[in-house]
C-alpha cells in the first residue's frame, strides 16, 4: 500500500492566463477564441438570422440597453431568469388565491377580494409594460399567458357578485 502512494504523482497545471513577464499566454487566446466561436455557433443554431432588417433591432445600430443598463446586441434574446419567472407566479398564485382559486384552510370557504385581485393583476401589467423586449420568449408568453387567465377570471369574478348583488336586491324589493 505504501509503492501505490509512492507511484501517484502529484502534477500542478499552471492555468493563469499571464504568463510571469504581464504577457497573456497564446494557449489562452486561442481558447477564448474556440469558446466564442462555438457561442456563435450556438447562437446562430437557436435563433436564425433576421430576415431584411439589415442587422438593426428594434433600437437601430446602438442596440438595445439591457436591464441593468448594458447594451444587449440586436440579435441577442435575453436568457430566461427562473427568478423572474418565480416572481411571476408567485403574484399570480396570489391573484388567484384572491379570486376564489383556493379556499381559505379555516373556513374552507374561497377568498373572494376583487380589489386585492386588481392589484395583483395591476402589478403583472407593470412588469410587463416594464419588461417589454426585455425577456426571453417563454416569459413573456407566460407573463401574456398568466395576464390573459386572470383577467378573464378577474371578470368572471366580478360578473358573478354583480349578478348577486342584484338578485339580493330584488329579492329584498319584495
Amino acid at each position: 500500500m505504501a509503492d501505490n502512494k509512492q507511484e501517484e504523482a502529484f502534477r500542478v497545471i499552471d492555468r493563469r492566463p499571464f504568463t510571469s513577464d504581464g504577457d497573456i499566454r497564446k494557449d489562452v487566446v486561442e481558447a477564448e477564441e474556440r469558446e466564442a466561436e462555438r457561442e456563435a455557433q450556438r447562437e446562430a443554431a437557436r435563433h436564425p438570422a433576421p430576415a431584411a432588417t439589415g442587422g438593426q433591432g428594434k433600437a437601430g445600430a446602438g442596440g438595445i440597453v439591457g436591464s441593468a443598463g448594458e447594451a444587449v446586441a440586436s440579435g441577442e434574446v435575453p436568457k430566461a431568469s427562473p427568478a423572474f419567472e418565480n416572481l411571476i407566479r408567485m403574484i399570480g398564485s396570489n391573484a388567484a388565491m384572491v379570486l376564489g382559486a383556493y379556499a381559505d384552510p379555516r373556513t374552507g370557504q374561497p377568498m373572494l377580494d376583487p380589489e386585492a385581485a386588481r392589484e395583483f393583476i395591476d402589478m403583472l401589467d407593470a412588469l410587463h409594460e416594464k419588461t417589454k423586449g426585455n425577456l426571453a420568449p417563454e416569459e413573456a408568453e407566460l407573463l401574456l399567458d398568466l395576464l390573459g387567465k386572470l383577467k378573464m377570471t378577474f371578470l368572471e369574478v366580478n360578473q358573478a357578485v354583480a349578478a348577486q348583488a342584484a338578485k339580493a336586491k330584488v329579492g329584498a324589493k319584495k
